[in-house]
């Protein structure tokens, strides 16, 4: 792997960063975090105007309406617009990160220019349905069925955190199609609308007070057959794509948040007389160095995405495991730095950190991705 940038890479990120230093201002105000239409409007204008720049989709394939830019430039890319403070994908999450790249790798020709460019041009809203209710962990234990009827699949079930459903308009939804099947075998993965009758949704509120999440509950619905994303019976395998994208690459703009974040703790405790406490200092240095590993351990990441065609490989869940635990300790670190100041809900820094409690379950648990180290990058046998 070599990042080393070229002179048309260093042409790019001075490009990128006048951009930026142009439209910013510009931005109309944030939304309130309870004004969910509202943010959705936000998100996809911030996502219109990376479109008309041409920095939309910047590291997709060019077949599927991006640049194909080299993994170099995705990262400039991602470091430039976190520490310009530039809008982050919000709404726009599972559209971008998860269920577009998927389309964009296991997708038809049809439906790559059906779904792509809404999503590039910030038009649709995605969101995700896979977890399930009785289902926990066990993500292939899902009980959502799907009956073939025609040119359609009739779907009854439920979904859980399901990542902005109400504001969505397309679920990338997980049934089951062959309940006779072993259980990883009879999954199929569809693109759902969400304004489909039978489809209903209640937001769930977390402990930060956001209301990203929903249950959805599917009542005979009917999904054409034309919006399944390959074989009946093989999403399991098209899961693992969306999955690959989930750990692989859809955390990397973060990684750079944190490492703002850390030096930010770092002068606040400097300038609040915390800095003379020595185990402190060496916790800020343990995780600047962690966070450094990170940033390289997402280089790699992205670049054999680069070489694999576009799909992340497992070392997503290497990625996934360090960081989830990593944040938690980021922001546990920014509790002490603070002091009661850290208690009040009012605080940027305590909903960052009420939020960092969900990663080691987001995206697959902290354990999910140690059985999958475990197995397909250590050969171990399998858990019994």
């Amino acid at each position: 792997m070599d990042l080393t940038p070229t002179e048309e890479e260093r042409e790019f990120r001075a490009r990128l960063r006048a951009w930026l230093g142009k439209v910013l201002p510009e931005l109309p105000a944030r939304p309130s975090p309870d004004d969910w239409p509202g943010r959705r409007a936000y998100d996809a204008g911030w996502q219109r105007r990376l479109y008309d720049a041409g920095y939309a989709g910047l590291h997709w394939p060019l077949d599927a309406g991006g640049r194909g830019a080299t993994p170099t430039q995705h990262l400039i890319f991602l470091e430039e617009t976190e520490r310009a403070g530039a809008p982050y994908v919000g709404a726009n999450f599972v559209g971008l990160l998860h269920a577009g790249p998927t389309i964009a790798a296991e997708g038809t020709a049809a439906q790559r220019a059906r779904w792509l460019p809404p999503v590039l041009r910030g038009d649709e809203v995605w969101c995700q349905g896979f977890s399930e209710p009785d289902a926990g962990s066990d993500l292939a234990a899902l009980r959502t069925r799907a009956v073939r009827d025609g040119d359609d699949y009739v779907v009854t079930g439920s979904k859980i955190w399901t990542s902005h459903a109400e504001v969505a308009d397309w679920c990338e939804l997980l049934v089951r199609t062959d309940p006779a099947a072993p259980k990883h075998r009879g999954i199929t993965w569809l693109a759902m609308p969400m304004d489909a009758p039978g489809v209903t949704v209640r937001p769930l509120r977390t402990l930060a007070g956001s209301t990203e999440f929903a249950e959805v509950f599917l009542d005979e619905v009917r999904v054409p057959v034309a919006n399944r994303v390959g074989d009946e019976n093989d999403g399991w395998r098209v899961t693992m794509v969306t999955l690959s994208f989930e750990r692989g690459t859809a955390f990397v703009g973060e990684v750079v948040a944190c490492r703002r974040t850390l030096a930010a703790l770092a002068r606040t405790a400097r300038a609040n007389g915390r800095w003379d406490d020595p185990v402190l200092r060496r916790r800020l240095g343990r995780l600047h160095g962690e966070f450094g590993a990170l940033w390289r351990l997402t280089q790699w990441n992205v670049s054999e995405s680069q070489r694999s065609g576009g799909v992340p490989g497992t070392g997503g869940s290497v990625f996934k495991l360090a960081y989830s635990h990593a944040r938690q300790e980021l922001y546990d670190t920014a509790a002490e730095v603070l002091g009661a100041g850290s208690l009040s809900l009012e605080e940027e820094w305590t909903a960052d950190r009420l939020s960092s409690l969900s990663y080691t379950i987001a995206a697959g648990t902290s354990q999910i991705q140690r059985n999958i180290v475990a197995e397909r990058i250590l050969g171990l046998p399998k858990g019994r």
